[in-house]
């Protein structure tokens, strides 16, 4: 399923080794925080905040740009009507503490979340539009929306005509701060929740709208879109918490502690917020479902040299986790109560560790205001710098942020060998459910059932809660027959799905949470007889996944250099794709993860490192007719090389998702006899893992769907 940095980190003397008997992967050790060398300023630019407000056309128009209102976009569209919701919002611009002239409405929580609480999809509510990427702004006279390719055709469904849909990325498609320069007189102001913008977008959006003589507001007490949402609004989450057990985190919360302190001890730093929640929970190997597909829990974490304070819901919290906290000295905090620990950290002098592309604005300008306090209280701030550091702790004499990225992110992204484990393990179960659901589904598709896109995905679900430790999906099923599989992140209704057509092409990506890990999984059929475009389409995109699969390449490569590898035989009919080829997957964690990825937006520099998982998911998409998309889940692993130029390492993929992949679909007049080598080699694998998990007609189904295929 496809998604959507600074200062190098010393190496620590807490190693983690990543060799293991059952694991064919690779025997070597690193530090679980590892280092890496960066190009600061491409990394601010490739991860600051939302990518709305970086998303830029590729090209100029020559004159002022503008984009054409969704309804003048779509066919049968009656004369637009008023938004009541649209209309309730602006009544609110001119109350008193608010003096608003527009509304940014991010998808974000106060945690810069891909996936969040209903009770935070405050977008959703005020737009209608659902896909899980996108922006509204809201003027006095006009309501837009801004998202990406993958949800073009979403967007246009689901929005009224009161909306104007922004296709962000488009010749001649203004960012949001360009188009509020257009819309808005000069001293006007814009409105957002700080809690809802990373330090990072909130300064860039204040930069390139003051460009205009507009002025930011940070409405810290209230979000404007709950005043209209009101009763209606659900309750915030409250399910209990679960300690993650060693046996799939694979190291102690007390180590992970020590690790991060001494990069604490390393940097200058007196403490470090923590605010992803992936973040949160892997450090303290907790796990939780406040949050629908990923097993985290709404919380921050403050990790000082000397202690460590989780703000979290204390209803969520067992007497077993409890006990977990205490033991690594991790002491609990109201949620809500963050500020007043900021506050009380600045008047302390103490230095704070920010990743301002994640921590969201109101902590970042709350520390702030504090430190600015702190010295006014204790001398001018020219004193304060000139001071020498206490030699006592290391640590500066006042309070400054240090704003870099986080040292967590990369060490979560490089899984040790427990987690690499419960990923194998993982997926077997799951390719075992797929095997029992697709034999299902051919079987009744050949009946002439008639099944909905809806249908598929609750039988899917069926089959997969029957395995052991599932908990839940790892994002909303993508079930599209036909033309529904174009829309990239189409998620079907039962008021408005379609029912599967055995002679259009089938598109489903999948995806589970299971307590031992995460898979994701598209493969895309054909029940009748493919037509000889689209097996020429189904065949370029397999080549791609082929070419990635197979890819060798240095150390330290980063991911976009790969890119070229899963689109060059789409490339050469002029066919392309609008999604990244790869994003990373977490251990039991977020489907999506980063700081790595595998994607044509080249300002993402993280290389690509041994124990990184990443998805390998070309696709085609023609919008009305048909999609078409591979994916696979991978482990960078070293590669043993005849040569190694340079001294260097060498890196490939080891595959952790085997599941059949549609031979009917194969034109073999495109494949060589290397891809259909590697089709079979794969086939055959699969049955060697998958089979004995198997009976009956499930293992027949197998055995029919991984045969080897020849040239005539």
């Amino acid at each position: 399923m496809q998604s959507v940095q600074s200062q190098a980190i010393r190496p620590l003397s807490l190693h983690a080794s990543l060799s293991s008997s059952r694991l064919p992967f690779f025997t070597i050790s690193l530090p679980i925080f590892h280092r890496f060398k960066i190009n600061p300023a491409i990394y601010n630019k490739s991860r600051k905040g939302p990518s709305f407000l970086t998303l830029r056309c590729c090209g100029s128009s020559g004159g002022p740009v503008t984009a054409k209102p969704s309804w003048e976009l779509r066919r049968n569209r009656d004369a637009q009507e008023p938004d009541e919701k649209v209309v309730a919002l602006r009544g609110l611009f001119s109350k008193p503490g608010i003096g608003i002239d527009a509304y940014i409405i991010p998808s974000q929580d106060a945690h810069q979340s891909e996936f969040i609480a209903e009770c935070y999809m405050r977008r959703a509510y005020i737009s209608g539009f659902t896909g899980s990427a996108g922006t509204a702004v809201v003027t006095k006279d006009k309501a837009a929306l801004w998202t990406d390719g993958r949800y073009f055709l979403q967007a246009e469904k689901q929005l009224s005509s009161s909306w104007i849909l922004m296709r962000a990325g488009s010749l001649g498609v203004p960012t949001t701060s360009e188009w509020l320069n257009d819309v808005l007189a000069p001293g006007g102001r814009v409105g957002i929740d700080p809690f809802l913008f990373s330090h990072d977008a909130a300064e860039e959006l204040k930069e390139a709208i003051s460009k205009k003589n507009l002025e930011l507001v940070y409405l810290y007490d209230l979000n404007i879109v709950d005043e209209i949402w009101k009763e209606s609004r659900p309750k915030p989450p409250n399910k209990p918490i679960r300690v993650h057990d060693m046996k799939y985190a694979g190291l102690d919360v007390v180590s992970k502690l020590s690790s991060l302190r001494a990069e604490l001890a390393g940097t200058g730093v007196s403490a470090i917020v923590i605010s992803m929640l992936d973040e949160v929970a892997w450090l303290l190997n907790l796990r939780g479902s406040d949050v629908p597909h990923s097993p985290v829990m709404y919380a921050y974490l403050i990790v000082e040299v000397d202690g460590a304070k989780l703000f979290v819901d204390n209803s969520k919290v067992t007497p077993e986790v409890m006990d977990h906290l205490k033991n690594a000295g991790v002491e609990l905090r109201p949620y809500d109560s963050i500020l007043s620990e900021i506050k009380r950290l600045a008047a302390q002098g103490a230095r704070l560790w920010f990743d301002p592309s994640s921590v969201n604005a109101a902590i970042v300008e709350t520390y702030k205001s504090a430190s600015d306090k702190y010295l006014t209280d204790h001398g001018s701030r020219s004193k304060i710098k000139n001071n020498k550091h206490d030699e006592s702790n290391g640590l500066s004499a006042g309070p400054s942020g240090v704003y870099m990225r986080s040292p967590i992110s990369l060490a979560k992204a490089l899984k040790n060998p427990s987690e690499l484990e419960g990923m194998q393990n993982c997926h077997l179960r799951d390719a075992a459910a797929l095997a029992q659901f697709w034999c299902w589904l051919d079987d009744e598709i050949h009946k002439n059932v008639k099944l909905t896109e809806v249908d598929v995905v609750d039988k899917l679900l069926e089959f997969r809660s029957k395995e052991d430790s599932f908990l839940d999906t790892s994002f909303d099923t993508i079930s599209g027959s036909g033309a529904n599989g174009a829309i990239i992140h189409y998620r079907p209704e039962p008021e408005s799905c379609s029912v599967v057509d055995p002679n259009k092409l089938f598109l489903l990506d999948s995806g589970a949470q299971y307590v031992d890990g995460t898979t994701d999984i598209t493969r895309t059929v054909h029940f009748g007889e493919p037509t000889a475009r689209e097996k020429e389409c189904f065949t370029r995109v397999l080549k791609g996944h082929i070419a990635l699969d197979q890819a060798v390449f240095p150390e330290n490569t980063p991911g976009f250099v790969l890119d070229a590898f899963a689109r060059s035989a789409l490339w050469k009919i002029g066919l392309d794709y609008r999604h990244g080829t790869g994003h990373g997957v977490g251990a039991a964690l977020n489907v999506h993860e980063g700081p790595q990825s595998i994607s044509y937006r080249y300002g993402n520099t993280t290389p690509l490192l041994k124990g990184m998982i990443v998805s390998n998911e070309p696709g085609y998409y023609e919008d009305h007719a048909f999609g078409i998309r591979i994916e696979n889940l991978l482990c960078v692993k070293e590669i043993n090389t005849p040569n190694r130029y340079g001294g260097i390492e060498y890196l490939g993929f080891e595959k952790l998702t085997f599941f059949p992949i549609q031979t009917k679909l194969v034109d073999l007049s495109l494949v060589s006899d290397d891809e259909i080598e590697w089709l079979n080699n794969y086939h055959s694998q699969v049955w060697e893992k998958v089979s004995p998990l198997l009976e009956g007609s499930a293992r027949q189904w197998l055995w029919d769907n991984t045969r080897a295929i020849h040239k005539q």
